[in-house]
């Protein structure tokens, strides 16, 4: 194609252009002229028309009662960080033998058993051994490592603690031969912990006067969270 061609077909959409934005305006003003007059003439010639009335069955209509408003319950506690175990142990003063007095039992009216027949009764329960030393807690790191190993999570994580009242048996040796519940703390788990704890604890032997005896104590040991 020359470039004289192209040049001609160039001017002829040019002109087609500019010929439609002429003609806008008088169709613009004719489709709303022409609009206006066929409504006119609707409402001329049909007056009365209106649009057809459309009834809703009520049988597809139901009725929804709103419920009165719930009120929401109120937030929960937050929830409070676990607790830390601070677990004691009762030492020293706190030993105790039973409440039998030297004065009641002077030594020089006790009679002078055998001695495996004094071994053996002693150990079947606690009793009364006269002493003028008390056995000594010698390894109470380990004992509180054992209280703090032994404490039953579930009781620890919820704060709950209690105090056992535990007899010791201790040998002649200061080795812990047999423990008992002496007091309950109202947890069966606690009680059996504190029986545990009880298996590590290590002591002095008791003296009266200069010779060694097997005695019974009691001790209490306390599971307690702060």
């Amino acid at each position: 194609m020359s470039d004289r061609d192209q040049h001609h077909q160039t001017s002829t959409r040019t002109a087609a252009n500019d010929r439609f934005k002429r003609s806008f305006n008088t169709w613009l003003w004719g489709s709303l002229l022409t609009a206006t007059a066929l409504h006119f003439a609707m409402f001329m010639f049909w007056p009365d028309m209106t649009a057809a009335n459309v009834p809703l069955d009520p049988a597809v209509t139901e009725v929804v009662d709103i419920p009165d408003e719930i009120p929401l319950p109120p937030a929960p506690e937050p929830i409070s960080r676990p607790a830390v175990p601070v677990i004691s142990i009762d030492i020293g003063e706190d030993i105790t033998i039973s409440p039998t007095t030297f004065r009641d039992n002077p030594v020089e009216k006790l009679p002078e058993p055998r001695e495996d027949e004094a071994r053996t009764s002693l150990i079947d329960e606690p009793g009364f051994t006269p002493m003028t030393v008390p056995p000594s807690l010698t390894n109470e790191r380990e004992v509180r490592r054992a209280l703090e190993r032994e404490y039953p999570a579930i009781l620890r994580d919820a704060g709950i603690g209690g105090r056992v009242l535990v007899h010791f048996f201790i040998d002649e040796e200061g080795i812990v031969r047999r423990t008992l519940v002496a007091a309950t703390s109202g947890h069966a788990s606690l009680d059996e912990a504190a029986l545990r704890v009880a298996g590590v604890a290590r002591f002095t032997p008791a003296l009266n006067l200069d010779k060694l005896v097997p005695v019974w104590i009691q001790l209490p040991i306390t599971f307690e969270v702060r």
